[in-house]
């Protein structure tokens, strides 16, 4: 099963590259801006979401509650929407490999704070040095393929 987990996580990462570009081909279709073309993808994704809640049987009732949710809980979406809009805009900009690794690297970051201290209540997991070395290598390897061909290598 965690086998499966772990695969799953590297499929969504090599979606995430494949969204930027449909997005900016919508965009391109529709002769509109990049914050356009994230709305549709998000109204897309919210009908997907939305059949797949009904087929999975979980509770629609659960939206009664969302009254108890404090105001930063929503900030999910929010930040969804900014990553959609991002990556529709950036791709085209600066490439899809940048824009990925740095993407990686902001995300590597901020899970490596996340996990350290436990934020917004989830599990605290201690960084040592194998994972420390591990997200120094992302680092590096985000550097390279954003600035690696203006070394001069050999």
């Amino acid at each position: 099963m965690q086998f499966a987990l772990l695969g799953l996580a590297f499929l969504i990462g090599v979606l995430v590259p494949v969204q930027a570009a449909l997005n900016h081909s919508l965009k391109v279709t529709a002769d509109s801006g990049a914050v356009f073309a994230a709305l549709i993808s998000f109204i897309v994704g919210t009908v997907a979401l939305l059949v797949i809640n009904i087929a999975s049987g979980e509770k629609l009732l659960s939206v009664q509650k969302l009254g108890d949710a404090a105001l930063w809980q929503f900030a999910g979406g929010l930040i969804g929407a900014m990553f959609v809009f991002g990556t529709t805009m950036l791709a085209p900009r600066i490439g899809l490999a940048d824009m990925s690794c740095l993407i990686i690297a902001g995300q590597m970051l901020g899970s490596l704070a996340f996990d350290r201290f436990g934020l917004l209540g989830l599990a605290t997991r201690e960084i040592g040095s194998a994972r420390l070395v591990g997200a120094v290598l992302v680092m590096v390897g985000a550097l390279l393929v954003n600035y690696g061909d203006r070394l001069k290598l050999g």
